[in-house]
């Protein structure tokens, strides 16, 4: 199953959307996100898009300070782009999670991170960057097994408006170093390709 537009009705505010998504019930595993104000629900992961987060996140851990976590299923809001995004990885200090709701302002995150899937590869190419740097997110790495050329990976940073600069940008097999806070090199020969 690929990436499905369940509701886009261009007259709903904000919060008639949020409203929307957090009263409907859904397909159990499934990823409901609002993109650019289209209400969009995808499937769970493939195995080897989780493998490349699981290596991720366990690469993460050595990296963040103890008051911070890492979140595989926390929605950020993003409503100045009526966005509420599920990114693969979201590193954020704890004190932003602990609290009511079920999402937190995407201000707060440190780092987001997507790993395409062929069916949404376009909203995390286009769409997410453009909002979490609106947002003023300080980093988003972008890991694309369905890139047009191959697999890559880009980190992005330095946000301005809705534009990050590229920080980096290499293929999969390459090493790719993360910036303070993390000051993490990150090896991608380990992902899986397809």
């Amino acid at each position: 199953m690929s990436a499905l537009t369940v509701d886009h009705d261009p007259e709903r505010s904000w919060d008639d959307l949020v409203r929307f998504r957090e009263e409907m019930e859904w397909p159990e595993g499934s990823k409901v996100e609002i993109i650019e104000g289209i209400v969009t629900v995808s499937p769970t992961p493939a195995n080897q898009h989780n493998l490349i987060a699981d290596h991720v996140q366990r690469r993460l851990y050595a990296a963040i300070p103890d008051d911070w976590g890492i979140f595989q299923t926390l929605s950020v809001a993003v409503p100045s782009r009526l966005g509420m995004f599920i990114p693969d990885l979201v590193v954020v200090p704890t004190a932003e999670v602990d609290g009511p709701g079920n999402y937190i302002p995407a201000a707060a995150a440190e780092l987001v991170v997507e790993v395409t899937s062929q069916s949404n590869a376009q909203h995390d190419r286009i769409s997410k960057p453009a909002a979490y740097a609106a947002a003023g997110i300080p980093l988003y790495l972008l890991i694309d097994r369905w890139a047009p050329g191959g697999p890559t990976v880009t980190l992005y940073g330095e946000p301005q408006g809705d534009v990050y600069r590229v920080l980096y940008a290499g293929k999969f097999g390459e090493q790719i170093a993360l910036p303070e806070p993390f000051d993490l090199k990150l090896d991608t020969s380990a992902f899986p390709v397809h």
